[in-house]
């Protein structure tokens, strides 16, 4: 296994064995796998075929209990109906829904439980949400889920059924990502957020799964919806670990795709800015999910787009809907709308060149969605909301979350 010690930063080569989330020049660190963890018989792992821990040797831990231990190994579906669309490329889809939440969350989040002990916690109000609290259950770990305070009931009573820890928090959601992650280190509580090195080691596993399948090939391109840029990370660096051990000679074009209502990194890519900044004033979409104007990974993501030489483009709303509509009809797969923005965004990166005819295309359908519901009237009234200031005295107050 390769450890979690050393952490380096992909902008400045910076490297520490302390057990942070972020390099002192601001972005966020990845776990590194020596070149030398990779096998000459990859990928004859030493785990079970039906999920990520097949790759255990190049993760920094063992598989957890309960659910976790299924995460991964989503099939790759052959979908000529999608072809045109890529113009002329051979389509194929990974279905990340087959997780055991429906999300490819569950590949970061099962990797973060293993790899700690103690209480764990997440701040979302979404999908990572679901996979954290249900992972946490099956494992009889505690958990701790921070969301925001106006989260609808729905949601918040299909989280709240694993049990966990629920505060709903009011204040800036961007800020509240950057304290919990302090909170979290000064009460024992590993928060598994978006972009964390653990959540990265277990999400780059996709990338592993999508070589294996095309060995000794690698696909043409990889087009994912893009939300914080994490898991467009992740995926990069599972390229560059198998790159560097000479496992693979080339790199997959990295295509991202967002929502038009909301695409700061898209934004960035059509500027030729270095870094991505906050998109002020970004407008509701469909596609909620990877809704993020302040992605914690966003610059990350567009250096990774630009070192395999892929490209960001943005979809609208009616695109994503129509495009979801034909995964369903065409190919037999319900995916979130998220997801959606890939199929809608092929006629794009035909016109760049991102995509063409004899390129095998891979769209990376994240998610099924979350999976809304009425009410429970069995279930208890939702959770006061505190203020991010008074986190850390609630957090220390819960029971089985004081730290020493």
């Amino acid at each position: 296994m390769t450890g979690t010690a050393d952490r380096r930063c992909h902008a400045c080569g910076a490297r520490t064995e302390t057990a942070l989330a972020r390099c002192d020049c601001g972005e966020p660190l990845w776990i590194e796998t020596p070149a030398t963890a990779v096998s000459e018989d990859w990928p004859d792992g030493p785990g079970p075929t039906g999920s990520m821990w097949r790759y255990a040797d190049l993760l920094a831990t063992d598989a957890p209990g309960g659910v976790g231990a299924a995460a991964g190994g989503t099939p790759l579906v052959r979908t000529p109906a999608l072809d045109g669309d890529a113009d002329g490329g051979r389509v194929r889809v990974k279905v990340e829904g087959a997780n055991p939440t429906g999300t490819f969350k569950d590949r970061g989040t099962a990797l973060g439980l293993a790899a700690t002990e103690g209480p764990v916690g997440t701040v979302s109000h979404g999908n990572m949400a679901l996979s954290v609290a249900a992972t946490a259950a099956g494992a009889d770990r505690p958990c701790v889920v921070l969301v925001p305070d106006d989260i609808p009931e729905g949601r918040l009573g299909q989280i709240a059924q694993f049990d966990p820890t629920l505060l709903r928090v009011a204040g800036d959601y961007g800020r509240l990502y950057e304290r919990s992650l302090a909170v979290g280190a000064d009460r024992d509580v590993a928060f598994l957020n978006s972009d964390v090195p653990l959540r990265m080691e277990g999400q780059k596993t996709l990338a592993y799964e999508l070589c294996e399948a095309f060995a000794p090939e690698v696909p043409d391109a990889v087009v994912l919806p893009v939300s914080s840029g994490g898991n467009a990370s992740a995926v990069w660096k599972g390229l560059r670990d198998l790159r560097a051990a000479g496992r693979i000679d080339r790199l997959p074009r990295l295509c991202l795709v967002q929502a038009a209502a909301c695409a700061p990194i898209a934004r960035a890519f059509e500027d030729g800015a270095e870094r991505v900044r906050p998109l002020e004033g970004g407008e509701e979409t469909v596609a909620y999910s990877i809704a993020n104007a302040d992605p914690p990974s966003g610059t990350r993501a567009l250096a990774a787009v630009r070192a395999t030489g892929g490209t960001v483009v943005a979809v609208d709303d009616d695109a994503i809907r129509s495009a979801r509509r034909r995964f369903a009809a065409e190919t037999g797969l319900g995916i979130e709308p998220a997801s959606a923005t890939t199929l809608a965004a092929l006629d794009a990166l035909g016109e760049r060149g991102a995509v063409g005819a004899g390129d095998d295309v891979v769209l990376v359908a994240t998610g099924t969605g979350f999976r809304e519901a009425p009410p429970d009237p069995d279930a208890t009234s939702p959770p006061d909301p505190v203020g991010i200031d008074d986190l850390d005295a609630r957090i220390a107050d819960l029971t089985g979350f004081r730290s020493g």
